[in-house]
């Protein structure tokens, strides 16, 4: 246990091993409390120990079994990081996805709100010509449309009578 050199008469001897014996329960008491809830979160986090399935797998298996083991869950690792940027890739793209979509989004409603503009401008000039409209209901309309084009046809027939006598 202790060497004499530390301890130099028995009270001495007694009082290290008792000092001793101490620290051991201490440790070992430790170490079992480390231990449960190591196991525990262990197990929260991720459930069942795996460690006899393992152990399962490499019973019966030489060191080149072992091996190929080894290579096989490599494999397996290898595709889950390439599976990792897929996903990562994936993300990306839709965040710029979803991006674009706010753009269109703002877009779209920057049009809403210029065909709201437009529509209520085009109803105003509605209004409007519906009076100017109204205003010129009369015969008077009408009689002045008839007497132009008759000016017109009088004014061609001079034109044409003119340019044919001289």
């Amino acid at each position: 246990m202790l060497p004499t050199a530390f301890c130099r008469s028995d009270k001495e001897l007694h009082k290290c091993q008792d000092m001793l014996s101490n620290l051991r329960s201490k440790a070992k008491q430790m170490a079992s409390t480390l231990n449960m809830s190591s196991f525990a979160n262990r197990e929260d986090l991720l459930g069942q120990s795996k460690s006899t399935d393992e152990v399962n797998r490499t019973v019966g298996l030489d060191n080149y079994g072992i091996v190929g083991l080894q290579r096989q869950i490599m494999k397996a690792d290898e595709g889950l990081e390439k599976l990792e940027e897929t996903v990562l890739s994936t993300k990306h793209i839709a965040l710029t996805v979803n991006e674009e979509l706010d753009l269109h989004t703002r877009l779209i409603d920057n049009l809403d709100h210029h065909v709201d503009l437009t529509g209520s401008r085009l109803q105003r000039v509605q209004r409007r010509l519906a009076i100017l409209n109204k205003r010129t209901k009369g015969g008077c309309s009408c009689m002045c449309l008839l007497l132009l084009v008759v000016a017109i046809v009088i004014l061609v027939v001079i034109v044409w009578a003119l340019i044919k006598y001289l």
